[in-house]
């Protein structure tokens, strides 16, 4: 695991998205995984950027979100799609039928789940995966004690993931109990896992993630078993972390990461 600290939010994310677009300079094709809620927003805008300005090209990759509420129409404010309409794909040239989320509205959501690891593995799999961390330690929607071998499911969501979810939904009674989320096995499949973490709230959760044990109560943990796995976080989340000065000093020196600096 590299751990990468930046001095503020808006380095953090461009450094996520640098990365992100290097990964289809390298390979136009790739897949690419994909995850909501407002950490990842500043993202996807530098990525649009680069895709305006710079001439950064989506139409030949494919990706696939993390997670989508169950029993949500795609139109609805509160899904996934829309989010991802919204602040990504309708203003990069990706197409249409390259883009994948679960299927929320299908009558068996089981079989919608297997469906969509099996459509991750028919692309040949993820080759980047961008992730968040929840205020209790999830990744997609993996709740405290999911399954290290889990593989794309239903999941019941926690208290803390509803309030946590609220204020994108126009209250706690509008966020949908379940979700159809890729499992911590599927993400853990991943050629390289891409976390960006940002503000003070997460410096507790951070550490722990990090610097403490693995744990099914926090799911994030599971990436301590991950072959690539990169860490970016601002500096205030970063701020619990007792080996700050590792990770900087890893960061500034290693000659894989100059292009970065």
């Amino acid at each position: 695991m590299q751990v990468i600290i930046q001095p503020d939010t808006a380095t953090a994310a461009n450094l996520v998205a640098r990365l992100v677009a290097d990964t289809l300079k390298t390979k136009p094709a790739s897949v690419i995984g994909l995850a909501t809620g407002r950490t990842m927003e500043p993202v996807y805008e530098r990525l649009i950027e680069f895709h305006r300005n710079d001439g950064l090209d989506f139409s030949k990759c494919r990706t696939f979100n993390l997670d989508e509420y169950a029993g949500v129409k795609a139109d609805d404010f509160r899904s996934y799609r829309h989010t991802m309409q919204k602040l990504l794909f309708d203003h990069i040239n990706i197409r249409p039928e390259a883009t994948h989320l679960p299927d929320s509205m299908a009558a068996d959501l089981n079989q919608a789940c297997a469906d969509y690891e099996n459509k991750i593995n028919a692309a040949g799999g993820v080759d980047l995966q961008l992730l968040g961390i929840g205020s209790n330690g999830h990744i997609g929607f993996n709740e405290p004690l999911s399954s290290f071998s889990s593989l794309t499911h239903v999941e019941f969501l926690t208290a803390a993931t509803i309030r946590q979810n609220a204020g994108l939904c126009g209250g706690e009674d509008r966020v949908p109990r379940f979700a159809l989320t890729m499992g911590v096995a599927t993400i853990l499949a991943s050629r390289r896992a891409l976390m960006l973490v940002t503000g003070a709230a997460k410096a507790e959760l951070l550490a722990n993630f990090i610097e403490g044990p693995v744990t099914s109560m926090i799911t994030a943990s599971a990436l301590h078993w991950h072959r690539d796995c990169i860490i970016v976080a601002d500096a205030a989340a970063a701020a619990n972390l007792k080996n700050r000065a590792g990770y900087q000093f890893a960061f500034e020196n290693n000659p894989a990461w100059a292009a970065y600096r």
